[in-house]
Order: structure tokens, then C-alpha cells, then sequence
């Protein structure tokens, strides 16, 4: 049966048989078109071949284990969101996962209906809301949400989409302070610890990209976007 062009593609790698099954027929069951693999090869070749909008990835697999997969993949450039779904639960899988540029991170064992609102959610935010042709300028910063731009007194500025969901949430909260808990919630989706590294570590990677001088530290509270004086 011919699947429809226009429903979300998902890949769904999980070297156990019964785990992929019932995430298949769930995600099927809700519209979505799903691929299947079982190993972080066949994943790869998936993502090239069938070009999925988005991946439930296990960790534990028997050859890549999901972190390579997903690492392989953003070192190509491939910026597909990444769902984990594992067994490990530690804190440390957890900030991995994400750093590395994961979007979600789901532990087994979980309520298919839950998961299926995580792919949803994290295919909502594969683009940043808002009108089409939003324009977002904060001093010299600009942000195309159509085109998915980002200048800085006039040079185009290369970001991740993790990063460009992180930037377009400070600048259409501009001088406002953002908690962790906030930005986890709003960029990532995540109810999460408010301490979690990743918040840091993405807030680093904008400063590195646009300049030390827009992202300001509130010590204890969260963060702010002001333009230089």
C-alpha cells in the first residue's frame, strides 16, 4: 500500500525485534510512514536512503552504539531530530545524549503514548513557531524564521537547529531573564533538572558563534539577551 507523501517520516532503530514492532505499529497507528532498523549501520544507510523527518534511536545496539550514530550524523551536517530511547537513565546518558544533538531522550520502559507525543512535539519544534516570514532583530542580531538565517551587523552566522531554537526563544524574549528551567522546557521540551550542563553547553556554542557580548549571565537566576551598549 502506497504510503501518503505528505506524513512524517520516522526511522526507528532498535536491535530488539519487539521494541521496533510496537513503536512501528503505534507511530503507524497515529499516521506517521516508519522505517525500521536494527543496527547503527543500517541506520545510517536509512537516513540517506529514506531521508526519515525524524529518529527513535536506541542506544544499545550491537555494532554503533546510538551516541556514534547520532555523532556520525551531526558531523556530516545531517541535522535530523534525534530521539533516544534506551535503557540507561544515569544523569551523565542523559546530558550526552543531548550535547551530542539529541532532541529528546526516552527510557524503557515507557508508554507508547507518551512516546508518540515526544515525536510529535520534537516535529513541532523542527521549526521554530511563529509566522512564516517572522523577522526577529534584536541590535545588530537578526533572525530570518523563514529562511532560517541568523546575521550579526550584517555576516550570516552558520547554527545548528538546537542552536537556532535557542536564539529565536531569547529573541522573541528580548532583556528578559530565562530560567534553565525555561529554556529546557521551551527549546528542548524537556522537564528536566534546571542545573542540566546542556543549557551551558548550548549557551557556550551561541557565544562562540555570535560574540560573549548578547548572552548575559544572571548568577543563580538564568539568562538574558541585550544587545551591546
Amino acid at each position: 500500500m502506497m504510503e501518503p507523501m505528505d506524513t512524517p517520516r520516522v526511522l526507528v532503530v532498535d536491535d530488539e525485534q519487539n521494541i521496533r514492532d510496537l513503536v512501528e505499529i503505534a507511530l503507524r497507528f497515529h499516521g506517521f510512514t516508519v522505517v525500521t532498523a536494527a543496527t547503527g549501520a543500517e541506520a545510517l544507510r536509512h537516513v540517506r536512503d529514506d531521508h526519515p523527518q525524524l529518529i527513535v534511536l536506541d542506544i544499545m545496539l550491537p555494532d554503533l552504539d546510538g551516541f556514534e550514530v547520532c555523532r556520525r550524523l551531526r558531523g556530516e551536517g545531517d541535522e535530523t531530530p534525534i530521539i533516544f530511547l534506551t535503557a540507561r537513565d544515569t544523569p551523565s546518558d542523559t546530558v550526552t545524549g543531548l550535547t551530542l544533538g539529541g532532541d529528546d531522550y526516552v527510557t524503557k520502559p515507557f508508554a507508547v503514548d507518551a512516546l508518540v507525543a515526544r515525536v510529535r512535539a520534537v516535529l513541532r519544534r523542527a521549526r521554530p513557531g511563529g509566522s512564516a516570514d517572522e523577522l526577529l532583530r534584536v541590535g545588530d542580531l537578526e533572525v530570518d524564521i523563514a529562511h532560517w538565517t541568523v546575521r550579526r551587523a550584517g555576516t550570516e552566522v552558520e547554527l545548528s537547529p538546537t542552536e537556532f531554537r535557542l536564539l529565536a526563544y531569547f529573541m522573541r524574549n528580548p532583556g528578559r531573564v530565562l530560567s534553565r528551567t525555561q529554556l529546557l522546557e521551551n527549546v528542548w521540551g524537556w522537564d528536566h533538572s534546571a542545573g542540566s550542563p546542556v543549557v551551558e553547553t548550548y549557551i557556550s556554542y551561541l557565544r562562540r558563534k555570535l560574540g560573549p557580548d548578547l548572552i548575559h549571565t544572571q548568577r543563580g537566576v538564568g539568562y538574558a539577551l541585550r544587545p551591546s551598549p
